[in-house]
């Protein structure tokens, strides 16, 4: 699937040029202010927000900061365009926490490039987190809202760690969050469903009890909330590519 974006902008003119050119990449969608934004960003799953720095009803920098400053919201990169070249302007907008700030008139071909690098550089931050036994999962935050989220899934999934039952129903209830919030905002920010993120977590705990070198692959398929070690064995070698015993050699080695 096409990422989606975002743009927003109360010229007409500019909306349709830059949904034209972008159009054939991405999959667009567009509103005149940052309320309408606001409400489009609430309703669905967007990966790259372009926006306007002077708009009627909300600016772009009222727009960034109520983006980055939401939970919900808040991993989603946004490129501010704007007519004013000052420094302070370039600043207030760095402030807001917008991820790139582009001077208008600009090169279609440096908007491409913009857009294109933000989404890559995500895209192998979340490979990283998913591929290392060890790569903690605040890793992914690019935010303080961000970070703060993280953790707190990070923590309650350890607390139900022996809970095999444990799965979205569970998580969404103790994050005080509804399914498809929860679902939308994980799926975002790192490419994995709860449930794929539940069992990383275990996963990666289950990483740090053996490379510790004290516990079991039975113990610690136990303590992880796995039925076997051979469960866990097969699902560690899917995820991280190599054997809980291969991983504990290359510890000992290193």
């Amino acid at each position: 699937m096409k990422p989606v974006l975002l743009i927003i902008d109360d010229n007409e003119d500019i909306l349709d040029f830059l949904s034209d050119d972008l159009g054939e990449k991405y999959t667009i969608r567009t509103a005149v202010n940052g309320k309408d934004a606001l409400e489009i960003l609430s309703a669905e799953s967007v990966q790259l927000v372009i926006s306007d720095v002077m708009m009627p009803e909300m600016d772009g920098f009222t727009l960034c900061r109520e983006i980055k400053s939401n939970v919900e919201t808040s991993h989603v990169p946004v490129i501010l365009l704007t007519a004013k070249n000052t420094l302070q302007s370039k600043m207030d907008g760095l402030e807001m926490g917008a991820d790139a700030y582009i001077e208008k008139p600009f090169s279609p071909e440096f908007l491409h490039l913009q857009i294109a690098n933000l989404l890559i550089n995500r895209n192998k931050i979340k490979e990283y987190f998913s591929n290392s036994p060890v790569t903690h999962i605040r890793s992914m935050a690019h935010t303080k809202a961000d970070e703060q989220f993280l953790e707190l899934v990070h923590e309650i999934v350890l607390q139900h760690l022996s809970d095999t039952e444990l799965d979205v129903e569970h998580l969404a209830r103790y994050m005080n969050m509804s399914r498809p919030t929860l679902y939308r905002k994980l799926k975002d920010i790192s490419d994995l469903t709860p449930n794929e993120l539940i069992n990383i977590t275990r996963l990666k705990k289950a990483a740090a009890l053996l490379a510790e070198g004290q516990l079991s692959v039975n113990q610690v398929a136990e303590m992880v909330g796995y039925n076997s070690h051979s469960h866990l064995s097969r699902n560690f070698q899917k995820q991280f590519g190599l054997l809980p015993s291969e991983f504990v050699k290359r510890k000992e080695t290193s």
